[in-house]
């Protein structure tokens, strides 16, 4: 946008801003720090909203009944009582009253005058709203109004204020952004009783809020079924303001955009001041109204390009920068040298939606703070139906995607690919956007990009319309497929996974389905549970060739069987003869008893139990080990908390296996048990860890191993930012992929030679094959091993692509014979675990190279007076 329009926007902002003597806001005590729960999702078909309640239910205790709110984009006309004409060309605009009696009163002075209202009607909602226990106050009346600026006053409005330059579509946002501003000035933001004010306005977009929680929501204005193609919600109220009625919780809107947040800004007067000069106050006084307000100016005052606003929000630092190309450079300096007293400073994470101006064309985006301080999730679902997803938490993903399955066949309750942002970074931005635009025949399909625009590559394979009618559809060898199980099965169970993984590249989705089924059945008709429940495990853990079948649709069928295994061994309630195995719930709980003669494993299934508290299946796991239990399976898990807890010292003989998505804090603090896995891992796992193993078949999040002091741990995909700060004693950890930012800040784990602690970062993954591959870049962050005083990182860096500029106190030496005599052991454990072999470890463009050749090693720099620093020769 050219300065001169520029300029006239921002005066005639500043004339609105002295008509309505809107203060500056006075300094406040802040409100606690957050730790909130945001989500969202888009999906090429509209959705209902009961697909939002979900994830939120599940993050309910993130939130503190303070505040919940749910923002949507994309709605089906019929379902809003109008038409597809009346959707895209008029403005939606949502009022919240808290009082009544003013709604004649409010229309009569800033609707009827200005707008013409196409329709309007009032949000449905139950009529008793103590009848929903997750409210914690009465939730406002919402009228909805579908208005545009009448023409005559939209041409005043262009003369009096110079904007003539400007597109007409634009002044009339513009109009619409200014008379928001007025209304809540006078019935909410000004002192004295707070009566309504506006929660959303845009085309095809709607904001709704309370004080409470975000999924009873859904409950009170009973729009289970009102469907959408984004949607997004947050638990918690502000971190920076007063806690109002229910202004004060997310999302926030401005003009076809609806933002949540998670985390809070130590620089919020900052912000403030920086707004205040270009005639922007805040009304809520919120760090999320603010962050709003930033995108907007950015967004619609100056005109810039995705990229741009991101950049100014989450500016691109160090090495990062040095690595953009050098006209990037350029622009990013001149951006970061104008905003960067917008920049939110201190731990943050967006998500928003918004409607693109066409009203047909929409975008779901999540962006992270340059430190990466607040988890975040991405994932993306492909096929007919394609579906986005961003989450603070993973299991609320999965969640998401589970809910949405049941309605319909066409999605798969597993994503193609899930990943992490890695903040102002020269690799992603960031920064991940979801965009919809229709294509042929009016359908709608998904891209995914990164902050540069930059296309995220899925894995490989043949996508199907509905996987159970392909199953049912497609032909095979149902019959020989079972008896070759049974045979292999009844002989030696281990080479049933052989079988399998030799054979699935030819078969059909339904041999998938059927072999699983037949070695079910061969398990039960031998009372072999064990045996089935290792192969499917097996078939779950590991990377194998599928063909040209998605391995996600194969992990679907894998993790159904063995959760359709657990559910058939014999219950604790049952009065039935010693079983190897006992499965326990949340209904028999209260039959919980010490093991039998021949019992030796208990089985949870944690549906119905609540995430955390004295109730939650950790604590009745606490008392099956302290009733005599060792070996635990722990399945169906729904983001419940702190699995391992809990247990005490001296617990060598103690094992648990965890499957599904099990939630923060596993492990943390144990001392001596085994825990494995199967699948992705969440944040803060095993923090404060003194003894035992872990091993993750998958990926972990953030602040992984915080604090540990000692502990065997293996992983088998990715950590994401920040694993291993201030780690001491001994801790031994093997990562086969990357990390994002921060790996073994602050490292005391003293001498690897006399029993110190290190790290491995193998730096691979794998190919649609299950090869293992080299990654490109073995460490993408500017912080490895920083500030760290003893142990030791060995980076498997072939191409030596990690450079000193990435160290902060640390040094590159020369990896010896003692070097790799003290990992080998750990790397031949790994190859057990995960089936990478050492071998494929040491080669390099098909050569089998030395250890020196491969692994790089950093260490304090001052680590001995012996160690050779590495050579900058190659």
């Amino acid at each position: 946008m050219n300065s001169g329009i520029i300029e006239k926007l921002l005066r005639s902002r500043q004339r609105l801003i002295e008509e309505l003597h809107i203060p500056f806001p006075a300094s406040y005590k802040g409100e606690e720090e957050g730790g909130c729960g945001v989500v969202g999702f888009c999906a090429t078909e509209p959705v209902a909203a009961r697909h939002i309640h979900e994830p939120s239910r599940q993050m309910h205790n993130r939130g503190n009944g303070k505040g919940g709110g749910i923002a949507a984009v994309g709605f089906i006309p019929e379902q809003l009582g109008v038409t597809r004409e009346v959707l895209e060309a008029f403005y939606m605009m949502h009022i919240a009253f808290l009082d009544n009696g003013i709604q004649q009163e409010l229309e009569q002075k800033y609707i009827t005058p200005y707008f013409e209202v196409e329709t309007s009607s009032r949000l449905d909602t139950v009529a008793d709203w103590t009848t929903i226990p997750s409210l914690e106050a009465k939730p406002p009346d919402v009228m909805r109004y579908f208005v545009r600026v009448k023409p005559v006053v939209l041409d005043s409005f262009i003369t009096k204020n110079g904007f003539g330059q400007l597109l007409r579509e634009d002044a009339e946002g513009e109009f619409l952004a200014q008379q928001s501003v007025r209304l809540n000035q006078e019935y909410y933001a000004s002192l004295g009783d707070k009566k309504a004010f506006v929660m959303s306005y845009g085309r095809n977009i709607m904001i709704l809020k309370v004080v409470g929680y975000a999924e009873s929501i859904t409950d009170y204005y009973k729009i289970d079924d009102l469907k959408a193609h984004v949607w997004i919600a947050h638990q918690r109220f502000p971190t920076k303001g007063r806690v109002w009625h229910p202004g004060g919780a997310h999302p926030f809107g401005a003009i076809n955009t609806a933002l949540v947040h998670n985390g809070d800004f130590a620089n919020y007067s900052s912000v403030c001041e920086y707004l205040a000069q270009r005639h922007i106050y805040p009304q809520f006084l919120t760090d999320t109204e603010v962050s709003i307000q930033i995108f907007d100016l950015l967004n619609r005052t100056y005109g810039y390009p995705l990229e741009y606003i991101i950049e100014a929000l989450a500016p691109t630092t160090e090495l990062d920068f040095d690595r953009l190309p050098k006209e990037k450079q350029a622009i990013y300096r001149a951006i970061q040298a104008t905003h960067i007293h917008a920049s939110p400073d201190g731990p943050w994470f967006f998500i928003i939606a918004r409607t693109l101006q066409t009203a047909d064309k929409f975008q779901l985006m999540g962006i992270t703070d340059t430190s990466m301080l607040r988890p975040q999730v991405f994932a993306f679902a492909d096929g007919e139906v394609q579906v986005g997803l961003i989450c603070s938490e993973k299991q609320a993903i999965d969640a998401t995607l589970l809910s949405m399955s049941k309605d319909d066949g066409r999605i798969c309750p597993i994503a193609d690919k899930y990943w992490n942002a890695r903040g102002g970074s020269s690799t992603d931005g960031g920064s991940f956007i979801f965009t919809l635009e229709q294509g042929e025949a009016g359908r709608y399909r998904m891209s995914c990009t990164d902050k540069f625009g930059v296309p995220v590559k899925l894995p490989a394979g043949t996508e199907v319309g509905n996987l159970a009618e392909a199953i049912a559809l497609s032909r095979g060898n149902g019959d020989g497929i079972a008896s070759g199980m049974r045979e292999r099965f009844d002989a030696d169970s281990s080479a049933v996974f052989r079988y399998f993984t030799d054979n699935i590249v030819e078969w059909s989705l339904a041999d998938v389905s059927r072999a699983c089924e037949a070695l079910i059945a061969a398990s039960e008709d031998s009372n072999r549970f064990a045996g089935a429940i290792e192969v499917l495990t097996l078939l779950n853990d590991r990377r194998y060739d599928v063909g040209t079948k998605k391995r996600k649709h194969v992990l679907h069928l894998v993790r159904t069987a063995l959760r359709r295994l657990f559910s058939r061994l014999p219950s604790i309630a049952e009065d039935i003869p010693a079983s190897e195995f006992r499965m326990i719930n949340y209904s028999s709980r209260d039959r919980l008893r010490g093991p039998h003669a021949g019992e030796t494993a208990l089985v949870i299934d944690t549906l119905g139990f609540p995430p955390e508290g004295s109730d939650c299946n950790s604590s009745l796991l606490v008392d099956a080990y302290m009733k005599g239990w060792r070996n635990f399976i722990v399945y169906n898990c729904a983001g419940q908390r702190f699995t391992g807890c809990g247990l005490g010292p001296q617990t060598g003989d103690v094992s648990i296996d965890v499957y599904d998505s099990d939630g923060d804090y596993l492990a943390s603090g144990i001392d001596g048990l085994t825990i494995t896995v199967h699948g992705n891992a969440q944040d803060q796992l095993g923090q404060i860890i003194k003894a035992g193993k872990l091993v993750i078949h998958g990926d972990t999040g953030q602040t992984f191993l915080y604090g540990a002091k000692g502990g065997s741990i293996f992983v088998f995909g990715n950590a994401a930012g920040r694993p291993l700060i201030n780690s001491v004693g001994k801790p031994r950890v093997v990562i086969n992929g990357t990390c994002l930012d921060f790996l073994a800040e602050s490292f005391m784990a003293g001498d690897p030679f006399s029993g110190g602690g290190f790290v491995i970062l193998n730096a691979i993954t794998f190919d649609d094959k299950g090869t293992v591959v080299g990654l490109k870049e073995p460490y993408p962050g500017g912080n490895l091993f920083s500030l760290a005083s003893g142990g030791a990182i060995y980076v498997r860096d072939p191409r030596r692509y990690l450079v000193r500029q990435q160290l902060n106190g640390g040094e590159f030496f020369r990896v010896t014979g003692q070097d790799w005599e003290t990992i080998l052991p750990y790397l031949q454990e790994n190859e057990r675990l995960f089936g990478i072999k050492v071998d494929d470890l040491l080669t390099v463009d098909g050569k089998r190279k030395r250890p020196g050749e491969v692994y790089r090693k950093v260490a304090p720099a001052k680590l001995s007076a012996t160690a050779e620093i590495e050579s900058d020769e190659w």
